[in-house]
């Protein structure tokens, strides 16, 4: 019977130290991971703890000293629980001090030295410590409980219920040691299986943090890579991909995509007059302009220094292309205030229609730049649509 209990302590300390161990390297890794949250390398140090406390437990079985077992496992368990709580508070980056942590796993381990000397009989010392590891396990719990939106999903949730069932283990162990010492060995697994459960949740949630950045950061680069970052429009690049799915609006029946190439007027001597800092002033209102008089099937872009295209779809009419290079003209043709200046600005704008002037943005582009460049040379500020280079007509000046 004897030889049965020990070869169970054996089989729940093995287990219990080994799958420490394998958290403890996974927790080391997930802490070199560049820009990985501080809070993996606490509880990588937390975990080893753990550990060392079962690894020496197992190791001084064969010794037969209860006292000298339960109170090296003690030591490293409670040293355990502050390392925990302040992976935690790193992890959620609370401004909060630790020492009070620190300072209670100190009285217990102080305690444990206290009962080592003054041979303390086993439930006092046992529970001396417990209640340290219950506060300490309850406080965790609270911590991530009340701050779980922090990371996306259930991993947080479930490391607030591990810590309460731990926390209530840690409260009730000793009274059931007491009364059934051969619960001992169940609880040991119990504990073990409720620990691995903890730190299998802090573990997701340091992945499922490490995730969310690499999301954002795959989403800003995405967003330099297609977006123009003065005005936030669309730049040339994203416009050519963006222009793939006007074309497939433009397959319905009777349905026109327009190529509206606009270069803004006395542009030169604002900045000439006020500096760069308010021209990129007036091309942030300009850009807001033009969003605001498109539609949220139009496509805007910047693709050059005061040059922007717009494409328009589902037109059914040719007027509306008209009545729409009307409308962006009127808007740039407003005063813009910017730096204590008022500026008046115009807009030179050439349009080319898919298919009729080509079938690859390319074309189009070429077409409406030099529909532009003929109101450029014909007086400015109005619009014309390209009708071949050699009868180019100007539809409205």
């Amino acid at each position: 019977m004897q030889l049965g209990a020990m070869m169970s302590d054996e089989v729940v300390h093995t287990f219990g130290f080994t799958i420490y161990f394998v958290f403890a390297l996974m927790f080391t890794w997930a802490s070199h991971i560049q820009r990985t949250n501080p809070g993996a390398g606490w509880w990588a140090l937390s975990i080893s703890s753990a550990f060392f406390a079962r690894l020496l437990y197992f190791a001084l079985l064969s010794t037969g000293d209860t006292r000298l077992i339960i109170t090296a496992y003690a030591i490293f368990i409670v040293l355990e629980k502050p390392l925990m709580l302040t992976g935690i508070v790193r992890f959620l980056n609370l401004q909060i001090t630790t020492r009070w942590f620190w300072l209670i796993a100190g009285m217990a381990e102080l305690w444990l030295a206290i009962a080592w000397v003054a041979n303390v009989g086993g439930f006092a010392r046992i529970a001396g410590y417990s209640l340290v590891n219950t506060s300490l396990l309850a406080c965790a719990a609270w911590l991530i409980f009340k701050h779980h939106n922090v990371v996306p999903g259930v991993s947080l949730r479930v490391a607030t219920l591990a810590c309460l069932a731990l926390a209530v283990h840690w409260l009730t162990a000793p009274v059931f040691i007491q009364l059934y010492p051969t619960w001992a060995t169940t609880g040991f697994a119990l504990g073990a299986m409720l620990t691995l459960a903890q730190y299998l949740s802090l573990l997701t949630a340091v992945l499922s943090l490490f995730q969310k950045r690499l999301l954002e950061s795959e989403a800003r680069a995405l967003d330099m890579a297609f977006l123009d970052p003065l005005t936030g429009l669309n730049n040339q690049r994203y416009m050519t991909t963006l222009f793939d799915q006007a074309l497939l609006l433009a397959t319905r029946p009777h349905h026109i995509v327009a190529i509206f190439y606009i270069d803004l007027d006395n542009f030169k001597p604002v900045n000439d007059q006020a500096g760069h800092a308010i021209g990129d002033e007036v091309l942030k209102a300009m850009a807001q302009r033009l969003k605001d008089c498109t539609r949220s099937t139009d496509i805007c872009a910047r693709v050059g220094g005061d040059e922007f295209v717009v494409i328009g779809t589902q037109f059914t009419q040719e007027f509306q292309v008209d009545e729409m290079a009307r409308k962006l003209l009127e808007h740039v043709l407003l005063p813009i205030e910017a730096g204590g200046y008022t500026f008046q600005l115009g807009a030179s704008i050439g349009i080319s229609l898919y298919p009729e002037h080509g079938h690859s943005l390319t074309e189009l582009v070429q077409c409406a730049d030099k529909a532009m460049y003929h109101i450029k040379h014909h007086g400015k500020s109005g619009f014309a649509v390209y009708q071949g280079d050699a009868a180019l007509g100007l539809r409205e000046a």
